[in-house]
């Protein structure tokens, strides 16, 4: 969940770092016991973003499985479609860092570069394969710098579609006793719209195939017209605008500072039920929180990570940008605040920081 794009990685081979992370992957991954089956405790949602990334490679089936089992409420797929308009889960729809594209010859005539919301991004595109295509592909881990563990993993995943992530998550719902939702992100609406692929039709005919209910499923986007257009199905779902943290959502005139004010909060009760904000636009002396919940929204903070790089300076500990800090103090925070949810890498600290809050 990001409004921007991060920079294009470098392409990646297989056996980089493998021996080194299958070494030490056993001693940094703590093991998960299945969450206890039955009613989600009370306290705010824990969100699985794009599974569990903190531990496995975001968008796989291990991501998502990790993260239910670890006591996630809703597992969150990004949407991206394909030259035959099916929907995947992907960060983005280039594919160089996420997966082994690189290093398939077969493919090497397939790398460009496009204008993707303003920005040109040079790569490999979902749109410039078909889904038996992309099945050919194995999953990488996007931040091997950052998350060496999660490298010994290359390779033993593959491109999921949106429809086996509810699959999973229907599976995973009965396995642990709990209602799972997916929580699917429409990515760069307006620029698949302009290529022929919108992804909200097909997203709305994958919902009424699958009857999702309102606790199976809550639909965001950072373009209010892509939620507008998901509001006029009528499927009943509830809807989440997210929030960046500069400028505006693409295509449209209104920054997201304006969005934030109360009377920008007004305009997004009358179409959406949730506002997801950056965590930091929600700290003191930023009142965004409670104007949002005097509008009738809830409230869910992204992105909730464990490393010292993306927690707060007064949370870090030592001077290694990738070493853990007090992540838990964080979501104390946080959840001291009154969020209604928090979208985290490492749903297992989540869960646990929420435990400790109803104690």
């Amino acid at each position: 969940m990001s409004p921007a794009r991060p920079a294009d990685p470098a392409p990646r081979r297989r056996s980089v770092l493998l021996a080194t992370a299958a070494a030490t992957v056993a001693a940094t991954t703590p093991a998960v016991a299945s969450a206890p089956a039955g009613r989600r405790p009370p306290g705010p949602l824990v969100i699985g973003h794009r599974g569990a990334a903190g531990w496995r490679p975001e968008h796989t089936a291990d991501a998502y499985t990790y993260a239910v089992r670890a006591g996630a409420d809703w597992i969150e797929p990004d949407l991206v479609p394909t030259k035959d308009h099916v929907l995947v889960v992907r960060h983005e729809n280039e594919i160089g860092g996420t997966t082994d594209v690189a290093d398939r010859p077969e493919f090497a005539d397939r790398r460009t570069t496009k204008t993707v919301d303003g920005r040109a991004v040079t790569g490999w595109f979902t749109e410039d394969f078909t889904l038996r295509e992309l099945r050919t592909l194995r999953t990488v881990e996007r931040l091997p710098l950052v998350r060496n563990r999660n490298t010994v993993f290359d390779g033993r995943g593959r491109v999921m579609t949106f429809q086996e992530v509810i699959d999973l998550a229907r599976r995973l719902s009965r396995e642990s006793g709990r209602r799972i939702a997916v929580f699917p992100e429409t990515k760069h609406p307006t620029y698949f719209r302009s290529i022929g692929l919108p992804l909200e039709e097909e997203l709305i005919r994958v919902i009424r195939r699958n009857r999702l209910t309102a606790r199976e499923c809550v639909v965001q986007s950072f373009e209010p017209s892509s939620l507008r257009r998901i509001a006029a199905a009528r499927l009943g779902l509830p809807l989440w605008q997210a929030l960046g943290t500069s400028g505006g959502p693409y295509g449209h005139a209104v920054t997201y500072k304006d969005m934030m004010t109360p009377a920008g909060l007004r305009e997004i009760a009358s179409y959406a039920q949730w506002i997801g904000p950056d965590k930091s636009s929600l700290v003191p002396p930023h009142t965004l929180l409670a104007d949002a919940h005097a509008a009738g929204l809830k409230v869910g903070a992204y992105t909730f990570r464990a490393e010292n790089q993306y927690l707060p300076a007064a949370h870090r500990r030592g001077t290694a940008p990738n070493d853990f800090g007090d992540a838990f103090a964080e979501y104390a925070f946080h959840y001291g605040q009154g969020v209604d949810a928090v979208v985290t890498d490492f749903p297992d600290l989540a869960v646990r920081a929420r435990e400790e809050l109803r104690g």
